[in-house]
This record gives structure tokens, C-alpha cells and sequence, in this order.
């Protein structure tokens, strides 16, 4: 199934402040998740955030926050995404069915979104190299859980290459950058 930049919109899930400093691998995620939110954003890639109980966990973390323009984040309640009202209405408004996902946690938030996003006819790509969670197991966990969900999996690079299509496109020199 070839993803293109028409039929996506991309999620990132609960980057925030007291939930990222017990991330295992948490540098790594950083560095790719960036990546992957300037590279979207290059290719006008429909971006939204979640944000899980604010009021305890905290806002998402500046590092991503100060790329977006008007940072406004959905707040949430329910593990998956796809429980809030605001969520399901940013995919109305966005007609594709591909769902670029990354963030924390992977075995429980991106993996309800995942699940429920699969259930309910969308084609959500997980991105590896951009989510984690608080132990290498559980990120491991999650990850067999997709592959048993027959939902799709990538790298940062990878998406972003696919999107792009050719080396003749218009931002492929600002992605190769992105990714070097």
C-alpha cells in the first residue's frame, strides 16, 4: 500500500513533561520525533497533538512545542486517542485514511489509537524509531502487538522518503538534510 502525502495526517501522543523523563531510550526519541515533525511539516503533512490529563501529566515537552505555530493540543482522558470527541473531528476534516502515529506510551496510547483507528477503517503507520515507553520490554511488547494487529510499522526515514517520492520533488533536498 503506497502512503502518499494526500491520504495522511500524522499524530504525535503525549510527549509531555512528567511522562518523557522516565522514557526508556528517551534521546533517541527526541532526536527522531523531531526529525519526523519538521520533515511532516516540510511536506504539509496535517499535524495534530494529544495531551493525556494535562492538569497531572503536564504540557508537551517545548522541544516539539516551539515547532508547531499555534500549538494547540487535544486534551484527553481515554488511552486512545480515537475516545477524544476533538480527535475524531481533526479526522473528519482531514480526508485521508493513513495515520502516522508516534509518541508515548507505545504499549498502552499508541497502541489503543492504533487499534481503534485499524477498527474504524483508517490505515494507522506506527513509526519505531519514534515511540517508546517506560521499559524496552514494554516498546517490545507493543511492537509484537502491531505486527499480531496487522498494523503498519516504519522508520522515521523511511516515511518521510516515501512521502516525498522522488528526488526531483521540491523539499527533497530540506528532508535529505533533515535526515543526515
Amino acid at each position: 500500500m503506497r502512503i502518499t502525502s494526500e491520504n495522511t495526517s500524522a499524530l504525535f501522543i503525549d510527549f509531555q513533561e512528567k511522562l518523557f523523563p522516565a522514557m526508556y531510550d528517551k534521546e533517541n526519541l527526541l532526536k527522531n520525533s523531531i526529525m519526523l515533525l519538521e520533515g511532516l511539516a516540510v511536506l504539509g503533512i496535517p499535524i495534530t497533538f494529544t495531551q493525556q490529563y494535562t492538569k497531572g501529566l503536564g504540557a508537551t515537552i517545548e522541544e516539539l512545542r516551539s515547532l508547531v505555530p499555534g500549538f494547540a493540543p487535544i486534551e484527553k482522558t481515554d488511552f486512545s486517542c480515537f475516545g477524544a470527541v476533538e480527535y475524531r473531528n481533526f479526522l473528519s476534516q482531514n480526508t485521508g485514511k493513513m495515520i502516522i502515529l508516534c509518541g508515548i506510551e507505545a504499549h498502552v496510547c499508541v497502541l489503543q489509537t492504533a487499534v481503534d483507528l485499524k477498527e474504524e477503517g483508517y490505515h494507522p503507520i506506527v513509526i519505531t524509531d519514534c515511540i517508546t515507553s517506560r521499559s524496552s520490554h514494554s516498546k517490545a511488547g507493543a511492537l509484537e502487538r502491531f505486527r499480531y494487529e496487522d498494523i503498519m510499522m516504519s522508520t522515521c526515514e523511511s516515511i518521510l522518503f516515501e512521502l516525498t517520492r522522488t528526488s526531483k520533488s521540491e523539499v527533497f533536498r530540506t528532508i535529505s538534510t533533515l535526515v543526515k
